[in-house]
């Protein structure tokens, strides 16, 4: 699954298009997905991670340390 944040879950939301003659074609709203790579220092190795940039603004706050543990025990490989 490409369009998907691994540390906020986030995923594609789908929705209408309405044009200005009201009428509805489907379309879909993508989250902003970077590939970041991230120094573990524990573990004295990198990690590569898809995360939204939400993702990211909570890594900055709480530590990919604590992310990482967090993603462990919910059951990802990283």
């Amino acid at each position: 699954m490409s369009a998907h944040c691994q540390v906020t879950g986030r995923k594609p939301s789908f929705g209408k298009s309405v044009s200005h003659s009201h009428r509805r074609t489907n379309r879909r709203w993508n989250p902003n997905i970077q590939r970041r790579r991230y120094y573990l220092p524990s573990e004295d190795r990198y990690v590569t991670l898809s995360v939204s940039t939400k993702g990211i603004k909570t890594i900055d706050r709480d530590g990919i340390e604590a992310v990482v543990a967090r993603l462990r025990a919910q059951g990802e490989r990283i």
